[in-house]
């Protein structure tokens, strides 16, 4: 069983107790799960992780390939786009470069943006329901991602920022989020995808039986990209887990640590 921790989990619990399904999970309750108290479709609550079964058994997969990158169908950027591609030097996949070469705004620690979030360190996230919103609580960082379902829009001029700002909606059993107000300063992988202030993305949220999320990703920049594009990921459900803390500061320093000890330094 994962360590837990209770600061941050504990205040949001309080905070959606009177409307947020039961956090326990049971293994043996038939799927699919009912509707949360107070929202509509299915009840996505739980500690997920991405899937680390392989897609298929015709090839060999490497975690990066399984947790650690995004989906890519269809994928075709801009020559803006190409610029700041090639001008990224991410430290995994395969265009890898050395820790103390990588340009990766990870190593500052700064918020990943979404939908990095959900790659990073292949690490789990908690969805909490209530009435009229839907919370999820990152291992990472102890990053917290409210969405909002009571009917609001977005705002006409949003002031951009790391994770953006969402807004959601049930269509029957799929939870439908969509997100712009993004600044420019996040990659969208850690092989270094880049994207501009324009970019919007939408989630399609859906939990085809009762150990599984399915969440449904579309990225939309033109500045950076010439069409939409995304794919599919999937996240299983850990019922015994509790989120751990992961502080992106003792990594930093981790980091630092192993930079000066590369051959050569």
């Amino acid at each position: 069983m994962r360590v837990r921790f209770r600061g941050l989990i504990c205040a949001v619990i309080a905070v959606l107790a009177a409307s947020s399904p039961a956090l326990a999970q049971n293994p043996d309750r038939p799927a699919p799960a009912k509707a949360a108290a107070g929202a509509p479709g299915a009840d996505l609550s739980g500690v997920w992780r991405r899937l680390r079964r392989p897609p298929d058994t015709k090839r060999r997969y490497t975690l990066f390939d399984i947790a650690l990158s995004l989906p890519t169908n269809d994928l075709a950027m801009t020559p803006w786009g190409e610029a700041q591609f090639k001008a990224n030097k991410p430290n995994v996949g395969p265009n890898a470069v050395t820790l103390s070469a990588s340009n990766d705004p990870d190593r500052k620690c700064f918020p990943p943006g979404v939908p990095r979030v959900y790659l990073e360190r292949g690490e789990p996230f908690e969805l909490l329901q209530a009435s009229g919103r839907v919370v999820q609580v990152f291992e990472y960082d102890h990053f917290v991602r409210q969405i909002y379902a009571d009917g609001r829009k977005h705002p006409d001029d949003p002031v951009p920022t790391w994770m953006g700002d969402s807004i959601g909606k049930w269509e029957g059993n799929t939870f439908v989020v969509d997100t712009i107000g993004f600044n420019d300063r996040t990659w969208l992988d850690y092989a270094g995808h880049p994207h501009s202030d324009a970019l919007h993305v939408v989630e399609r949220f859906q939990r085809p039986d009762h150990n599984t999320l399915q969440i449904d990703l579309t990225i939309e920049d033109p500045k950076a990209y010439t069409k939409p594009w995304g794919g599919r990921m999937n996240f299983e459900l850990k019922p015994d887990w509790t989120l751990g803390e992961m502080v992106c500061e003792d990594n930093a320093n981790f980091d630092e640590i192993q930079k000066r000890t590369e051959p050569g330094k």
